[in-house]
């Protein structure tokens, strides 16, 4: 997180929690209290101080767009990874919570939620996790950053003016209800 002060983003319009962590896979016996503070602080405090820097800004022009980018490993409920699934299962809540509460200012909050997007912290995942992966995926392909970003410019325009308090899933239909 960088030193970023409430007056040094007069001009944010639209403001993107887009960041990761460790995300280790714990067996329920070995889960410590440690674990899931590790990933609440991640992933529920960092967007928390930093939405409270660029919130001054929004609040004065009654306008703005908040938009997490989170994970459908919430829905998926990924064995082992319970801390992260816990955490993750917060910051929906967060965004929720954040839209009833800066809706009346006119900001609206957004959650996007995407499969597994192949990046460069994915190097060393084997060609079996990707095939078990993409076998439970309607579209048949893995999702590129190219997607999420469609996905963030949508719901930063003002031609999603009137959405807040959403979760968009973008993995390819792979956690269709």
């Amino acid at each position: 997180m960088s030193a970023v002060g409430a007056g040094d983003l007069p001009s944010a319009r639209a403001f993107i929690v887009n960041a990761t962590g460790p995300q280790p896979a714990v067996a329920i016996e070995d889960l410590t209290w440690q674990a899931h503070l590790d990933q609440l602080l991640f992933f529920v405090k960092s967007p928390t101080l930093l939405l409270q820097a660029v919130l001054p800004g929004m609040k004065r022009r009654r306008r703005g767009r908040v938009i997490q980018i989170g994970s459908d490993i919430f829905e998926r409920a990924v064995p082992g990874m319970s801390a992260y699934v816990a955490a993750k299962g917060a910051q929906l809540g967060l965004t929720r919570s954040w839209a009833r509460e800066l809706g009346p200012f006119g900001i609206t909050v957004n959650f996007i939620a995407p499969g597994w997007i192949p990046v460069e912290r994915h190097a060393g995942a084997s060609p079996e996790n990707r095939r078990d992966y993409l076998a439970d995926v309607p579209l048949g392909r893995m999702g590129v950053p190219e997607d999420i970003a469609a996905a963030v410019s949508y719901l930063a325009s003002s031609a999603a003016g009137f959405i807040t308090g959403e979760r968009l899933t973008i993995n390819g239909g792979h956690t269709i209800d």
